[in-house]
């Protein structure tokens, strides 16, 4: 009884120091597939942790379970406090004003009433002695550069960078001691990539991120990994995780490989032993004849000897059973083939070729041109080239101006031919009628077998129950990894890539495809992206900076 007195004194202890606790967690979806089963992991007061995991394997939706946005399907969820969450996707709120969105409408509303002279109690306590909280919102956006954006304006008109930077304004509103932030740097440009990055590191709350930017997860104290029935937590950073985890899957090969000579010495001495027990029996049966040993002995030693015989076998197959089953427990722990790369052989520009050449360009939208000074540059075959700037700078414009895509209102663009690829932030090059299966059919140019288009898109990770699946319900990594093993059934290279934010949603073992990828294309590449540990990847040749032309 003491014992048990004591446990629960201490576990009370222990819970005092933790600000989120998860015990036995599980969602199931309303077609009974289970997403993850009897989870449990708990986060420390004012950690930081990253919560990483494959596309689909439900970090998003734990992330609405624990803010409560959505209901689990069994077990608890034990906070301090009702988290603050700041949300991947944000249509849900487009019919709100930001005032809404912050939660902060009623307060405002109850300022004003109560300033025109309306002094109900009704107002005084909605307000709640908060007489600040309009000067505050307005400062809070100001600290995100949002001094343009009012609080009475809808969310719908506004982009993705700064719906997300509209929440991070709201941490300074609310003072939340729990941050739950799903991809919040998705959206961001490269300076408020940096912003964030600082908030990250200075703020003093317990946080939960889901991210796939490894310059942010260089920045938190855990990784914690989330697989169907359990969540794995790594000491330290993304570097730390990355190294314990090869560390890991190099301890399981080895392990492996002993268990596969394990199986084949097992198999060895089974068929040994069975070889010498027929050859001791036959010698056995002819040595009996000739000492003339009656029938009905011959049988009783027969029978005797089978009887040995199939207890060693079974022993014999009971060892190979149970090494089979290591094997196969051994084999489900390590991840699917990810290092992929695309061949290179129909690129047929030689390297250093004149591809575009911009003299003087620029492209008017209404009255106004987008940059103040044209524009000057070439581009060669080759070239690995990223086009940085901040949000409405007008990166998506040049990218069309070099693929010949948009014509410009001043100045020329003289191109020579080339094959090009572009990969926008919508994957239209993605049907989304079709099936995963049927999308690289409609690449399948060298009319390969049906079981080899199925090899391929297992090695780029959709398992069998994908196949059937339409594209309209992939995510946007799934949809990444979809264009790159159709081209790799089209046997077909361009000249140019060119490629959109193509790190937003992916998971990091989508990303390590990618990565891999585009570091073995000897082609043109053409990239924006504002994230700053894939550009260093990409070893690229020079970057365009467009903030110097607005």
């Amino acid at each position: 009884m003491l014992d048990k007195l004591l446990f629960i004194l201490l576990l009370n202890k222990l819970t005092i120091f933790m600000s989120i606790t998860i015990n036995n967690l599980s969602y199931i979806h309303p077609d009974k597939e289970p997403l993850f089963r009897n989870i449990s992991f708990s986060v420390s007061k004012e950690s930081k942790i990253a919560l990483i995991g494959d596309n689909g394997s439900g970090k998003s939706t734990l992330l609405h379970i624990i803010a409560t946005v959505l209901p689990a399907s069994s077990g608890e969820i034990i906070t301090d406090e009702e988290p603050y969450y700041i949300p991947q996707h944000f249509g849900q709120y487009d019919n709100l004003t930001v005032a809404q969105a912050l939660n902060i409408e009623n307060k405002i509303k109850a300022l004003h009433a109560i300033i025109k002279g309306d002094t109900s109690e009704d107002n005084f306590t909605v307000l709640n002695d908060d007489w600040t909280i309009e000067e505050r919102a307005l400062s809070a956006l100001a600290t995100w550069d949002l001094t343009h954006i009012g609080l009475s304006q809808e969310m719908k008109n506004l982009s993705g960078g700064e719906k997300t930077k509209v929440f991070l304004s709201g941490v300074i509103i609310h003072t939340p001691s729990i941050i739950l932030l799903d991809e919040p740097s998705n959206h961001l440009d490269m300076d408020s990539r940096k912003q964030l990055y600082e908030f990250i590191e200075n703020d003093k709350s317990t946080m939960i991120v889901v991210s796939h930017d490894r310059t942010l997860l260089n920045l938190l104290d855990f990784i914690y990994e989330l697989q169907k029935d359990q969540v794995i937590a790594y000491g330290g950073n993304y570097e730390f995780y990355k190294t314990q985890k090869e560390g890991h899957l190099e301890a399981l090969q080895v392990q492996l490989s002993e268990k596969e000579k394990a199986l084949r010495s097992a198999r060895k001495t089974a068929r040994e032993t069975a070889e010498r027990k027929q050859k001791h029996e036959s010698r056995g049966k002819k040595q009996n004849i000739k000492k003339g040993v009656p029938r009905i002995m011959m049988k009783t030693l027969k029978d005797n000897a089978e009887k040995s015989s199939t207890r060693l076998q079974s022993n014999h197959m009971e060892k190979m059973e149970t090494i089979s089953e290591d094997l196969k427990q051994l084999r489900k722990k390590l991840p699917e083939a990810k290092e992929l790369k695309l061949s290179v052989e129909n690129t047929s520009l030689h390297k250093g070729k004149d591809l575009v050449k911009i003299e003087n360009a620029n492209v008017k939208y209404g009255k106004s041109f987008l940059w103040k000074n044209p524009l000057n540059f070439e581009l060669h075959s080759g070239d690995r080239v990223v086009i940085s700037g901040r949000n409405g700078s007008g990166k998506t414009t040049l990218l069309r101006l070099l693929l010949g895509e948009l014509s410009p209102s001043e100045g020329t663009v003289i191109s020579a031919p080339f094959t090009y690829l572009y990969i926008d932030q919508q994957y239209e090059i993605i049907n989304n009628r079709l099936t995963v299966f049927e999308q690289v059919q409609l690449f399948n140019k060298q009319n390969l077998q049906e079981h080899e288009l199925k090899t391929m898109l297992h090695r780029f990770l959709f398992p069998s129950h994908t196949w059937d699946k339409t594209c309209d319900k992939l995510s946007g990594g799934e949809k990444m990894k979809l264009v790159f093993c159709s081209l790799l059934v089209s046997n077909h290279v361009p000249d140019v890539f060119a490629l959109d934010e193509p790190t937003n949603n992916l998971d990091i073992a989508s990303l390590e495809i990618v990565t891999s990828t585009l570091k073995h294309y000897e082609g043109t590449l053409l990239l924006i992206s504002h994230d700053a540990y894939f550009i260093d990847e990409m070893e690229i040749d020079y970057k365009i900076d467009l903030n110097q032309y607005v």
